[in-house]
């Protein structure tokens, strides 16, 4: 606790409460309100803007400077030196492991490498070309009645095991979700193959088939896996915490996340990249799109650029750059008529005065989409895929709350209804 309190008075009165500061390690500080409503009030903050919810020691962000810390770690340094099932260790254990422990966890993963033969009939139920999202969404709370009566969330070994049952469960069912989607038959998990290889596998190859996954594609898969693991308290991760807070089945809490991933303002973001590129239709449009831009009574607005949260630079979206530029040369896709939208838009974001000023950079969701494009995956399919690597960032963050003494979340409101009144005689 910091040395520093406020003092909340109303004016014109004697009364006054005391208001704490506790100290975080990094960020702001935060005034404890908890007495507010000793005042005969609470406080309004719509969107939480300007309140913290919890406290976590899992991931900090700094918008302004563009920083992004798990456990303390540069994304930068993970990217470029771990993986994704490293990286989920660590988010969940808070350490680095060792080579030994690594290789016990993958081989954990894998051991729970399966789904029940119900999935497959419960996805049947879905009509070919439904949205992936919603089968996922659906499929993952289903699972919640299979490990129902046999999770304790109080329990740490229970919480433990439904850590690794997702993980390991995941790129399956987004495979899955895919191939329905597509009417094509399911591939079965390979577990020679790394975790991004046998999701690549699962999603295009063909059952019987040998395995064939180009290195570069599974790096970069790994890659966009690791980028999406965590980001803090943001919409799908606060619903996550406030459904687990009542103590409901994780697997349930799981598909409340991907609910609410599913909106555009969310993780949908780079599935309207691909849908602003093809509005754009062809480079010679680009001119007229950047007007339309620029102009603020025109609704048009260019996906993939800016971040809500970084006012500065996406320290993700560097990263993903790079790997962009690595899977277009390995597929020779560098003149692909959307691809080449893509990469002048880029150009103009990074150099054009009106963008560089209100620094509008490329963001994660730019070069993921673009990514995922050229690999061939459908953009119903992208949350999907920023679901499957987000699944370690809420389970870390409902494990986190559930291991410390916590409160079922209860939101206050301000309202603005009718007062009191009788109902017609």
């Amino acid at each position: 606790m910091s040395n520093k309190k406020f003092h909340l008075s109303e004016e014109g009165t004697d009364t006054s409460i005391e208001l704490p500061v506790l100290s975080s390690t990094l960020g702001q500080d935060v005034i404890d309100i908890a007495k507010v409503p000793e005042t005969g009030c609470f406080t309004f903050d719509p969107g939480f803007g300007a309140t913290a919810s919890c406290e976590s020691a899992i991931t900090f962000i700094d918008g302004g400077k563009g920083v992004l810390l798990h456990r303390g770690y540069p994304i930068e340094q993970l990217a470029a030196k771990s993986d994704f099932l490293e990286t989920c260790y660590l988010l969940i254990n808070g350490e680095l492991p060792s080579a030994s422990e690594k290789k016990a966890f993958e081989q954990t993963i894998k051991d729970h490498n399966n789904v029940e033969s119900s999935v497959e009939q419960f996805m049947a139920g879905f009509s070919q070309g439904s949205h992936p999202m919603a089968m996922l969404c659906a499929v993952v709370a289903a699972i919640s009645a299979t490990y129902h009566d046999s999770t304790d969330v109080a329990n740490a070994d229970d919480r433990n095991l439904t850590i690794i049952r997702l993980l390991a469960k995941m790129p399956i069912l987004a495979a899955m979700c895919h191939k329905h989607f597509s009417g094509q038959p399911y591939v079965a998990p390979n577990n020679d193959l790394s975790y991004s290889e046998n999701f690549l596998n699962m999603m295009f190859g063909e059952p019987g088939k040998e395995p064939n996954i180009s290195p570069v594609l599974a790096k970069a898969m790994d890659l966009i896996f690791l980028l999406h693991a965590d980001h803090e308290q943001n919409a799908s991760t606060s619903t996550v915490r406030l459904s687990g807070s009542s103590g409901a089945n994780p697997f349930a809490c799981i598909a409340a996340g991907i609910a609410a991933l599913w909106g555009p303002a969310h993780g949908g973001a780079n599935q309207a990249v691909l849908e602003m590129l093809e509005e754009i239709g062809d480079e010679k449009n680009i001119d007229e799109f950047i007007l339309r831009a620029k102009d603020k009574e025109d609704s048009f607005r260019l996906m993939g650029f800016g971040h809500r949260v970084y006012k500065n630079f996406d320290p993700r979206a560097k990263v993903m750059k790079e790997t962009c530029d690595e899977v277009l040369a390995e597929l020779g896709l560098d003149n692909e008529p959307l691809l080449k939208i893509a990469k002048r838009l880029e150009q103009i974001a990074l150099e054009d005065e009106y963008f560089v000023e209100k620094k509008l950079y490329p963001n994660v969701d730019f070069y993921s989409g673009i990514i995922m494009k050229a690999i061939g995956i459908s953009p119903e399919m992208f949350t999907v895929i920023f679901a499957t690597g987000r699944t370690v960032g809420w389970i870390s963050h409902w494990n986190e709350m559930l291991s410390n003494p916590y409160r079922i979340g209860r939101p206050r409101q301000r309202y603005t209804g009718y007062t009191k009144r009788d109902y017609p005689a």
